[in-house]
């Protein structure tokens, strides 16, 4: 599996938290926020010229900086529906 950092992603895409690699004040207001290992993030949006980044962790929508969100450590999941995996070939 590829382990890829949070800044990396596209919008749209989504991907399971490994760690949090950061200073501890850091770290722990991601914990509070909900960034976990193990949950779920989908990239919203992306600002230009590296702005911030707007991610969705559970039903929390939050901004963060790019260089914060270089601490956070995913590992890439398959972006298929569910009717598509659903199908049988015929």
């Amino acid at each position: 599996m590829l382990k890829i950092e949070l800044a990396a992603i596209k919008p749209g895409q989504s991907a399971l938290i490994t760690a949090i690699e950061a200073e501890a004040s850091l770290e722990q207001r991601l914990l509070a926020l909900g960034f976990r290992a193990g949950r779920k993030i989908t990239m919203l949006r992306c600002s230009p010229f590296n702005g911030p980044i707007h991610v969705r962790v559970g039903t929390t929508e939050v901004m963060l900086r790019r260089r914060d969100a270089k601490s956070i450590q995913l590992i890439e999941i398959s972006n298929q529906t569910s009717e598509q995996t659903s199908e049988a070939p015929k």
